[in-house]
């Protein structure tokens, strides 16, 4: 936009500096008066806008480091959980190592119980089946009585040595089950508590994969926001920098109307034609007709946002306008936003403007008198529906038409 501004200026000059016609003038004044309205709405706007972006940044930041301090804390439990996860699962695979171990000893204990028992009952068998000899018999069979005293321990030994083998396999035996009871229920313990640590330790990563994607949307959300703010800056400054400009084209062309409502004051006004007829209407105190009857559906001031710098009387596509008092017609024509604009010189300063016509009654350079056709009301320009707007500009400066009606 400001890089636009210079060639706007080159070419409103020639307009400036060049003679022209009073209705040209006043054309390119109402021009420049409507841009510099739109430029102020923009400039406010953008003010508005740069403000609400300001105080959406500063709460998204705000948010952002809210949750990068929760964040923070998700992940010292978080490494804190996942450590003890570790150890438990590292105690969990010991245990079962151990247990497994353990079990493998049971069942070797066992199948030794069971073969001690096994040669037990063999021997117990085998001396039933057998005549056992009594002491006399050994006593009698032996070469000598020593020899008869180390049968008798031997066959006793013997007996001994069996029972105390099998009751030291049991004995292990039941040593080993319950030990292996012991380390399966501590392996059932550690095997709980690491599935209790687990879940913890899943939903802190769940709320802390969470944060993030928040706390990334939140980036985003400021990063898109500080590149509106930049632009609607920028805007801003453009808005500025052109207003400037159109302000200073504007006080040239407000002289340039003055100049011409001068000449026009000075120039004789010749009488109505008898074939024109006029419109009656009661006076104001300023010595003004309403040139229209109807209600005023939007009133002067602010507006959307911007300067309407007139009142917007509503009334049907078609209906005859009529001049507010006696003057000289000094624009009759198209102005971007007005449409087709008629401006009256009254002489005295004072000028009236009506907007959106669908058709003039009157040309440029005509004498007009007090409620004389003037044109007829349409919806040209920026409009949104059949209406007349009028203004009353004192010295080329818009002032509220209802002063004067």
């Amino acid at each position: 936009m400001a890089r636009r501004l210079p060639l706007l200026l080159l070419l409103l000059l020639p307009f400036v500096l060049a003679p022209q016609a009073a209705g040209d003038d006043v054309s390119h004044k109402a021009a420049v008066d409507a841009q510099l309205s739109q430029l102020r709405a923009k400039m406010a706007a953008a003010s508005a806008r740069e403000d609400a972006l300001s105080s959406h940044i500063s709460g998204v930041t705000g948010d952002i480091r809210a949750l990068e301090r929760r964040s923070g804390d998700v992940a010292a439990r978080l490494k804190s959980l996942q450590a003890d996860l570790e150890l438990h699962r590292a105690r969990l695979v010991r245990l079962t190592q151990l247990l497994e171990l353990q079990t493998a000893r049971l069942n070797f204990l066992r199948s030794q119980y069971a073969k001690a028992m096994n040669r037990l009952d063999n021997r117990v068998v085998a001396l039933y089946k057998e005549d056992r000899p009594s002491t006399l018999d050994v006593l009698v069979a032996s070469a000598s009585f020593t020899d008869a005293l180390d049968q008798i321990d031997y066959m006793a030994d013997v007996g001994n040595e069996d029972a105390n083998v099998s009751a030291s396999v049991r004995a292990a035996r039941n040593e080993m089950k319950t030990l292996r009871a012991q380390t399966r229920q501590t392996h059932e313990q550690v095997a709980a508590a690491t599935r209790v640590i687990a879940v913890r330790t899943a939903q802190e990563l769940e709320l802390q994969n969470t944060l993030l994607a928040r706390r990334s949307g939140l980036v985003a959300a400021r990063h898109s926001q500080l590149e509106a703010l930049t632009t609607v800056r920028g805007e801003h400054e453009d808005a500025v920098a052109e207003a400037a400009g159109l302000s200073k084209v504007s006080e040239q062309l407000a002289g340039q109307i003055r100049a011409a409502q001068a000449a026009a004051a000075a120039a004789a006004t010749p009488a109505i034609s008898p074939t024109q007829s006029v419109y009656r209407s009661e006076q104001s105190a300023s010595g003004f007709i309403w040139p229209v009857s109807g209600p005023v559906v939007s009133p002067f001031g602010m507006r959307w946002g911007r300067m309407h710098e007139g009142i917007d009387i509503g009334v049907g596509y078609g209906t005859p306008i009529h001049a507010a008092a006696a003057g000289t017609v000094i624009t009759a024509g198209w102005e971007d936003g007005y449409g087709n604009l008629i401006v009256i010189d009254h002489g005295g300063g004072l000028a009236t403007a009506y907007a959106h016509q669908s058709g003039f009654a009157v040309g440029y350079g005509a004498h007009v008198e007090q409620g004389q056709v003037i044109g007829y009301v349409g919806c040209t320009g920026h409009c949104f529906g059949p209406h007349l707007h009028f203004e009353v500009r004192v010295n080329g400066s818009a002032v509220d038409p209802l002063g004067y009606l």
